[in-house]
């Protein structure tokens, strides 16, 4: 039986349950307290901890010890698993996991996802398509890898002060970003956060013209799905994004809208909205 499991950076929510994954919860800290992604700690209380505090999160990787354990109880009756992590260049996820895998042989291959949030989430229900297809583990992990330079995982913020305090943008940008109503666009280019277009105006206008763009310069998408995923933006901002994408490329076979987790919020603050597909070329 092939098996798909996740960091849970994925941010698929209930996808997760629905398409049998697997999760290993990412290891978080708030304010001294050791958290588990998804499992003792969510936005709101991030959200919560920042207003009162000015305190954010530092998320961490789980150890090898940890994946070890993980896998060996996925392996379990001839089972082989397909894993994924965030970015390589974001966090030690992949190379702990890589190394537990090394313990299992064959039995556990580990995607680098390159990308974060539902750019994993895409790789990921790939992964599963193929499984239920009835393809064997060496098979869908070949296919998926070469999925991974084609993920278009992007968001437009709302807000700078998280970049800002944790350390990603300087005064004087959160100063103009602000006085301004500037909105950036992060884009994930060669597994790393990069600041792309910047938006200036209300944040329904911004991310209007940011969809627009996004659907216009990745124009040949992967049909099967598209995520709308955002750090509870107001619905009639995701409902817009939704009409949108329909009146744009109505030809998406599913539009799925999932909250964003610990880890972009962590990063982005509240508000954040991002669309993601694979983009075939």
């Amino acid at each position: 039986m092939v098996i798909i499991s996740s960091d849970s950076t994925a941010d698929l929510e209930q996808l997760f349950k629905e398409r049998n994954i697997e999760v290993m919860p990412l290891a978080i800290n708030l304010d001294g307290r050791e958290c588990l992604d998804g499992v003792d700690i969510d936005p709101q209380m991030i959200f919560d901890c920042y207003e009162k505090k000015h305190v954010l999160p530092k998320t961490a990787a789980r150890s090898i010890d940890d994946y070890e354990d993980f896998f060996k109880e996925l392996v379990g009756d001839g089972n082989q698993v397909i894993h994924f992590t965030i970015s390589s260049e974001m966090s030690v996820s992949y190379g702990n996991a890589k190394a537990a895998a090394s313990k299992f042989g064959d039995n556990v291959y580990v995607i680098d996802s390159r990308t974060l949030s539902t750019g994993i989430g895409l790789l990921v229900l790939k992964a599963c398509d193929f499984r239920d297809e009835g393809l064997d583990a060496r098979t869908v992990y070949e296919k998926v890898e070469e999925l991974v330079p084609y993920v278009q995982a992007s968001f437009v913020v709302d807000t700078m002060e998280y970049l800002h305090k944790g350390g990603r943008c300087s005064g004087v940008a959160k100063f103009f970003a602000s006085a301004f109503s500037i909105k950036p666009m992060i884009m994930l280019k060669d597994g790393k956060m990069v600041v792309g277009q910047k938006y200036v105006g209300k944040l329904n206008k911004c991310i209007e013209k940011y969809v627009a763009a996004i659907l216009k310069e990745f124009d040949t998408p992967d049909l099967t799905r598209i995520f709308i995923t955002h750090t509870y933006c107001d619905k009639e901002i995701v409902d817009m994004v939704r009409a949108q994408i329909k009146e744009i490329r109505p030809d998406f076979k599913e539009i799925i809208e999932t909250h964003a987790g610990c880890t972009v919020t962590s990063h982005c603050g509240k508000g954040t909205l991002g669309i993601l597909y694979i983009n075939k070329e």
